[in-house]
């Protein structure tokens, strides 16, 4: 797998960019993102290290699980995802919104 594959999008709401803030135990920072289903925690700090140029102390995953949608008279379930909390060394971050 290309680690261009790896991470798909970061995922900016409201409670991931508390997360943003400095944290009482030091200047650490995490970041979420939404990351290929067949990645592992090394493959995403790999990843992060190649395209961001940061280095990842620490990378929890999770699977998301679908949703279910109403769709005319039906239910679909939604595909589930794979969401990567990614905690950076001390003093590092990421620009997510690059300006031009």
């Amino acid at each position: 797998m290309d680690l261009h594959d790896v991470i798909i999008a970061p995922i900016i709401t409201e409670k991931t960019e508390t997360l943003k803030s400095p944290r009482a135990d030091g200047n650490v920072t995490r970041y979420t993102f939404k990351v290929n289903r067949d990645a592992n925690k090394e493959s995403i700090k790999q990843a992060l290290h190649k395209i961001f140029k940061v280095n990842a102390v620490k990378v929890n995953t999770m699977i998301v699980p679908g949703k279910y949608k109403r769709f005319r008279q039906d239910r679909i379930k939604m595909p589930s995802w794979k969401k990567a909390i990614v905690t950076l060394a001390a003093g590092q971050t990421i620009d997510l919104v690059q300006n031009p």
